[in-house]
Parts: C-alpha cells; sequence; structure tokens
C-alpha cells in the first residue's frame, strides 16, 4: 500500500500544480487589457477545456493506481494462504540473514 500512497502523493501533487497553473493563466487571460484580441475568448474556452480534460485524467491515474494496488494486495493475501509454508520459510530464511550480517558486527 505504500507505493499507492507514494503514487497518490504524486498525482495529488501534480494536480495542485496544475490547478495553479490554469489559475495562473486564468488570471493573466481574465485581463481587461486581453479583451480587445479577438482569440482570447477561445483561448479562454481552451484552457478550461483543458484543464478539466487534465483533472479527469488526474483522476483516472489516482483510480487506476489504487486499483492496482489492491490487486496486487489481494494477489499477495491469495499467495500467503495458498502457500502459508512457502512464506513461513521464506520469512525465517531472510530473518536468519538479517541476524547472521547484525551478529558479524
Amino acid at each position: 500500500m505504500r507505493k499507492s500512497n507514494l503514487l497518490s502523493d504524486t498525482v495529488e501533487n501534480a494536480q495542485a500544480d496544475l490547478e495553479k497553473l490554469v489559475s495562473d493563466l486564468r488570471g493573466v487571460l481574465s485581463s481587461k487589457d486581453l479583451d480587445g484580441v479577438p482569440d482570447i475568448k477561445q483561448l479562454r474556452q481552451r484552457l478550461e477545456d483543458t484543464a478539466g480534460d487534465a483533472r479527469e485524467g488526474a483522476v483516472r491515474a489516482d483510480q487506476e493506481a489504487a486499483r492496482q494496488a489492491k490487486e496486487a494486495a489481494l494477489a499477495a493475501d491469495r499467495y500467503a494462504h495458498d502457500e502459508p509454508w512457502r512464506v513461513a520459510g521464506a520469512a525465517l530464511a531472510v530473518g536468519a540473514l538479517i541476524g547472521f550480517i547484525f551478529s558479524r558486527r
């Protein structure tokens, strides 16, 4: 689940950065000085559309990452239930290796 949290944090940070960028662009484009430029209305609309698409993409990416993390956790859980002696043996081997390394210090 840690990988999912890390990915979720990354997506949230990217989304926050995107929101700040969109906010800054809105501020620039809302300037009354630009009202005389004919293409500003179209540019404003494209900005809104693109920002909405980017938000939806970030949400979908976050949901997909959560789904994949859940599937991985379920697969690990199934394996641990199906092969408990292998899991116990692997844990014993790792514990013995760590114990050996620390006992040599």
